[in-house]
Formats: C-alpha cells, sequence, structure tokens
C-alpha cells in the first residue's frame, strides 16, 4: 500500500469518525470563603465526577449568599450556592433565578456562645447581649425565633458588628453570644480553645431552608440536560463525602493547604447533619413542600418578603435522578 493510500484512508476515517464533544464550562459561586461546607464540591472535581458528566467545573469563592444570588441572577457564574432566605427574597423582587437543589433543609442559624454563659435555651437568651451583622438575615429571623418562644425582645441587647468581629466580641466578653452558624462562628470558638455552645434555631421553631444551589431562568430553560448532569455529579459528590468526610477535606486541602483540616472536617459533618429534614430525609437535594412553604411564610412574617407565587416558583426536584 502506498503512502499517499494510507494517507487518504486516515483522511477518511477522520472524516466518518464521531465528533469528540467537549465538556460545558460551569462556573460556581460558593456563598463564602472555602470551608468544610464547600469541601464535597472540590471533591467531586478532584475525583472525576463532574468530569464524568461531561462537566468542566470552575470553582470560584464566596463574599455572602445575597452576592452570589445577584452575581448568578447577572450571568457571571452557571451556578451558585446561597441561602434560601436571599434567594427567595431576590426572586420575590424579579430576579430571574431558581433552585434546582434543596441541599440543606434544615439551617444552621444559631446562637452561638461561650458554653460557660449558660444560653441553653431560648428563654435564656433575655437578659444577654448579642453581637450581630447589619442586614444580616440571621437578625431578621431571630424576630420568628423569639415569636414562636414568646421572648421578650425588650430584654435583649443586639450589638452591630462587623461579620469577622462577631466571634471576638464573644471571646472577649463583651457580647453574651452572637447570632451564627453551627457550622461556622462554633468552630472559630472552639478552635481557639473555648467550648462553644449552639442553640439552633431548627430545634426551637425558626427552621427554613438552609442553603440551595441556583441557577438563571435562562439557563434551565436552555440548557436543561447540562443542569440535570450538574446536579447528579453534586449529588454523587455529596453521597461520596458524606461516606468518607475525611478523604473529602484532603480535596480541599490540596486547592486551600493553610485550612485547618480538623476544624474543616468538623464544619462538614455538621453539614451533613443539616442535609435532612423531618420531610426530606434520605434524598439528597430533594426540597419538600413542606419546608419551602414554611420558609417562605417566616420570610414573609419576619423579613418582609412580599410575594403570592408558589414555592415551586422559587424551587424544582425537575432535575433530580428519578
Amino acid at each position: 500500500m502506498t503512502m499517499r493510500r494510507v494517507v487518504l484512508g486516515l483522511v477518511a476515517a477522520l472524516a466518518f469518525a464521531p465528533a469528540v464533544k467537549a465538556d460545558d464550562a460551569v462556573s460556581f459561586r460558593m456563598n463564602w470563603y472555602l470551608g468544610g461546607l464547600h469541601v464535597p464540591f472540590y471533591y467531586g472535581k478532584d475525583k472525576g465526577f463532574y468530569k464524568a458528566e461531561g462537566i468542566d467545573l470552575t470553582l470560584n469563592e464566596g463574599r455572602g449568599s445575597a452576592n452570589t444570588v445577584q452575581v448568578v441572577a447577572a450571568g457571571s457564574d452557571t451556578f451558585g450556592l446561597a441561602d434560601s432566605s436571599s434567594l427567595i427574597s431576590t426572586a420575590a423582587k424579579g430576579a430571574d433565578v431558581k433552585s434546582v437543589m434543596s441541599l440543606l433543609n434544615s439551617t444552621g442559624f444559631s446562637v452561638i456562645s461561650l458554653a460557660s454563659t449558660g444560653i441553653k435555651t431560648p428563654k435564656d437568651l433575655e437578659g444577654k447581649t448579642l453581637a450581630a451583622s447589619p442586614g444580616d438575615p440571621l437578625v431578621q429571623l431571630f424576630r420568628a425565633l423569639a415569636a414562636v418562644n414568646k421572648l421578650d425582645m425588650s430584654k435583649i441587647n443586639f450589638v452591630q458588628v462587623d461579620p469577622a468581629a462577631k466571634v471576638v466580641a464573644v471571646l472577649e466578653k463583651r457580647a453574651d453570644g452572637l447570632l451564627g452558624g453551627a457550622d461556622d462562628q462554633f468552630f472559630l470558638i472552639k478552635y481557639k480553645g473555648q467550648e462553644p455552645a449552639a442553640l439552633r434555631y431548627s430545634e426551637n421553631g425558626a427552621n427554613i431552608v438552609g442553603m440551595t444551589i441556583l441557577t438563571q431562568g435562562d439557563t434551565i430553560r436552555n440548557k436543561p440536560d447540562m443542569v440535570r448532569r450538574f446536579v447528579r455529579a453534586t449529588i454523587k459528590s455529596w453521597e461520596e463525602a458524606k461516606k468518607n468526610p475525611a478523604e473529602a477535606v484532603k480535596s480541599a486541602l490540596k486547592v486551600k493547604p493553610d485550612l485547618n483540616e480538623q476544624s474543616t472536617l468538623d464544619q462538614l459533618k455538621v453539614d451533613i447533619e443539616l442535609l435532612d429534614s423531618k420531610y426530606s430525609k434520605g434524598k439528597i437535594g430533594m426540597g419538600a413542600k413542606e419546608d419551602w412553604e414554611g420558609t417562605i411564610a417566616l420570610l414573609k412574617n419576619y423579613r418582609d418578603v412580599q410575594t403570592d407565587k408558589d414555592w415551586t416558583a422559587f424551587h424544582t426536584n425537575e432535575f433530580l435522578p428519578k
């Protein structure tokens, strides 16, 4: 066979070979700096779960849930991780965004204190000073906690501080507690050598859906298969991180070696606890009607959210595996 015939044969073979489809470039904006909550996404990328679904994933740190919702609404990132209150309040004002995974169906919102302060029940908050940040959804939803537990708000004092200063205010005893996260400030206090305590909203009558994964309405309408593959890879990532949390944390350490490994692992374990509510047990990403309707009701009453839309306007289960 002549060289010319070989070359022609190769050209013909290439002409009829199936085209190799490029992976979808997908960017994911987190709600905050890398911590335990974000470990499963890094684990999934490291283990190739997203690659196996044809997803070329870029992970970006965030600057708060409200900012993440705005960034995704503007189309700067494909998906975002944000708390349900930020998603609902922004979407209620007309932003074309929607949750495609109800990731944490219990909120980690808590009153975090030193155990020595003795805050064990909501009633113990009366007579105390709490550190909070301006505009923080924790503050508005604290009103729900207070209403359910019949607290006298006039007996609770709030000091306004920057988010990073809340832990310092408690450690320096300028505040008896802070409004924060059971998977966040709780461990910042613990790893400063103090014994923390957490009074969780979710266990005291003020639960809302915690963290959601959202995207633009245009993405849902125009790229449903990509959304479905992203959701499938994310579920796989969380399932495997749940089985192997210590191994999962090592994937995050590859990206950010200065993370406190034990603290990050502790945070992840709390987030795994928060995956379920009593209505959504056993299926990662599923949003239950009862949880979402309850969340919307609390936001309308305590965060001045104005909407008459059904819960399905804010979340869909359509992309979960059947």
